[in-house]
This record gives structure tokens, C-alpha cells and sequence, in this order.
């Protein structure tokens, strides 16, 4: 049996490729979106729930936004100081000034931004 990836992006690529799974299985036979006489209903917006976190930018000099949850990774991205961004998770990462939480962001891209650098709006962000 192989084992299973480790790391906190592997584990969520794992979850996501579960839910579409799951998502595909609840949806039925492709048949029954056929019948034109009762259309399927369209799927509701998610809405704001305990799963929905944000914060705000706090470095002056903006946020860089990294491909691994530390300070040696690759810079794939940069937010502006007071930018509202959205936190998917958190995890344990490269210590920064401190603190060794990093932000999972999903603003347009999966990044990591050291949460030094953001301020909580609302609700701490769930363990990734």
C-alpha cells in the first residue's frame, strides 16, 4: 500500500479530489438533468459560514505571498498593505519575527502568507 502525502497541500489536494468525487456521486445519473419539463435547480451560493475567514494586510511594506509556508520559498505573488484577503486554513511554518503561523490564501491562487503580517477579521482560521 503507498503512502499517502504529508504535507498540508498534498492533504488538501486530497480533500478537494474527495469532494468533487462526492459531489459527482450526489448529483445522480447525467439522464435526469435531461428532462426538460423540471429542470434541475440551480445550486445555491455558499454563503458566509465558520469556514469563511479573512484578514487584512498589516506590513507596510505589503505581504509576499510564498508557494510553501516559510521564508526561504518562492515569492509567487504580493498584496498591498490594508488588502482584505481570504484564509482557507492555517498551519505550523517557517518561524517569522516570532510567530510560526502561516495563512493558506486563495485571492486567485493557492499562497501562503506568514500570519506576522495579517491581522484576523473575525473568527481565527480553522488548522489546515
Amino acid at each position: 500500500m503507498p503512502l499517502l502525502p504529508r504535507s498540508p497541500l498534498s492533504r488538501l489536494g486530497l480533500y478537494v479530489a474527495t469532494g468533487a468525487v462526492a459531489a459527482l456521486a450526489a448529483a445522480g445519473p447525467a439522464s435526469a438533468a435531461a428532462d426538460p419539463e423540471n429542470p434541475p435547480a440551480a445550486p445555491a451560493a455558499p454563503a458566509e459560514s465558520a469556514h469563511s475567514y479573512k484578514g487584512r494586510v498589516i506590513a507596510k511594506s505589503g505581504l509576499l505571498l510564498r508557494d510553501k509556508p516559510t521564508r526561504a520559498s518562492r515569492v509567487i505573488g504580493k498584496k498591498h498593505y490594508g488588502a482584505i484577503v481570504h484564509i482557507f486554513c492555517k498551519t505550523r511554518g517557517g518561524n517569522v519575527h516570532g510567530n510560526d503561523r502561516w495563512y493558506l490564501l486563495t485571492d486567485g491562487t493557492w499562497a501562503w502568507g506568514s500570519a506576522h503580517y495579517i491581522a484576523n477579521i473575525g473568527a481565527a482560521p480553522r488548522w489546515c
